[in-house]
């Protein structure tokens, strides 16, 4: 077949909708894969380590191999697949990528989600570890290069305007950072879960280098890449003026600095420019600032914006109370505070904020099953994180004992959040798309 004819075959209309069908279940199965780690090996686990420590009123008592599986799940496992999900499905409608894509789509899910769920186990039982663990980083490191090897084939549209400070748009810059980010967290976790085996020293990774990973996992990519994709659909949502590149530029360069500095050891450097980093991107997008259009909250509720608002506030405040930790934190309170913050007063709003905006469109078109669910899902997660870090603060470092109670509490506050936004988009995708909906 000539190169004619394969660009005849695939503008055929019915190769396309095959096509678009295949990308639409392939994606549905990456973040069904998301939604199962977030609710069973992530949240639910996390809930019941989170009881154990508050009977004993004391986080030493707490399993760290079961903590981190915990933290694996809900990084890797919910947040890095939605995010290799989306990646294939919208570089691969995007660009001119091979027909193989979806296919190498599906090798890619059976390797990550081998390799995250080896992982979660290990951690649990223990069985082999001293194998099982460099097994699990290895699988989700090649999932992770496939992903990557077919994502780099992706070209923009001809004659799109060049944008930018660097002569592309700021967005894609930051999503570009975050894969790097990405790639070298993945690769992190493999030289030291090799450490591990060979030392004897797990399946729990010793605290110190465990404490320089999670600055690797949650601000070398997951932070980044909400920037991205902030920057490049924020503006649409919410009504705001465009991104200040340069501004945005600036942040990703103090938040290089601070993980620098972090895998150094100089933690009060490193948080001081993670804070800086955060403020800039803050700025940057203008968050705050007087929208310039009517947001756009057709199909999802009226607060999404005030959410997405929530979530920076998160941000800001997980970056401060680092550098209190780094001054000044004496049992894991502070730290254990500032990642709470993170990982769900910012990632956790962003993802269920943004999720239930963009998620029912990606997949065939879709309209949200309920707003009002939507709603309830980010306030009982916003309560039960301001529960959690508060308590936290007070109890673990015996500023106020008596908060330990409220532990449990916003743990199943958040339980049920994640369930409620489970729940919401499962029910998505089982409606048909909504000009089928519209033609019964």
């Amino acid at each position: 077949m000539t190169k004619t004819d394969s660009r005849t075959a695939r503008s055929d209309p019915q190769t396309i909708k095959t096509r678009e069908l295949g990308l639409q279940r392939m994606l549905m199965v990456w973040i069904g894969t998301g939604l199962a780690f977030m609710l069973l090996p992530g949240t639910f686990l996390g809930v019941w380590n989170l009881i154990r420590i508050a009977g004993a009123h004391s986080a030493a008592q707490s399993d760290p191999a079961w903590i981190q599986a915990h933290g694996h799940a809900q990084i890797f496992g919910w947040i890095g697949t939605f995010i290799l999900g989306i990646g294939f499905y919208s570089l691969t409608k995007m660009g001119r990528i091979p027909e193989f894509a979806i296919a190498r789509a599906w090798v890619s899910w059976t390797l990550w989600t081998g390799g995250v769920a080896v992982r979660w186990a290990t951690n649990l039982w223990q069985w082999q570890w001293r194998w099982m663990l460099p097994a699990s980083a290895v699988l989700e490191l090649g999932g992770f290069l496939l992903f990557f090897a077919t994502v780099s084939r992706h070209r923009p549209q001809e004659n799109r305007p060049r944008e930018g400070p660097v002569g592309r748009p700021v967005w894609v810059i930051a999503v570009l950072a975050g894969s790097f980010g990405f790639l070298v967290s993945l690769t992190a976790n493999l030289v030291v879960a090799i450490q591990c085996a060979v030392a004897g020293a797990g399946p729990a990774i010793p605290h110190g280098a465990n404490q320089r990973l999670l600055v690797l996992f949650t601000w070398a990519f997951p932070v980044v890449t909400i920037w991205g994709f902030s920057a490049r659909w924020l503006p649409v949502f919410l009504g705001l003026a465009g991104p200040g590149d340069r501004t945005l530029l600036a942040a990703l360069a103090a938040n290089a600095a601070g993980i620098v500095a972090a895998m150094a050891g100089c933690w009060v450097a490193a948080t001081v420019a993670l804070l800086l980093s955060a403020l800039l991107s803050v700025v940057s997008l203008r968050l705050f600032q007087t929208p310039v259009k009517t947001p756009k909250t057709v199909g999802v509720h009226a607060t999404f914006p005030l959410f997405v608002r929530f979530a920076y506030a998160w941000l800001l405040a997980s970056a401060a109370i680092a550098v209190c930790a780094a001054l000044w934190d004496r049992a894991g309170g502070l730290w254990g505070a500032s990642r709470h913050a993170l990982t769900v007063g910012f990632m956790s709003t962003m993802v269920f904020s943004i999720g239930q905006r963009v998620l029912p469109a990606f997949c065939g078109m879709r309209v949200l099953y309920s707003p009002r669910l939507m709603f309830w899902s980010l306030a009982l997660l916003n309560l039960g994180c301001v529960l959690r870090v508060s308590s936290e603060v007070g109890a673990y470092e015996s500023y106020l004992p008596a908060l330990w109670p409220l532990l449990p509490a916003s743990a199943v506050m958040e339980l049920a959040a994640v369930t409620i936004f489970a729940g919401n988009l499962l029910l998505t995708f089982r409606q048909p798309p909504a000009h089928l909906a519209g033609a019964t």
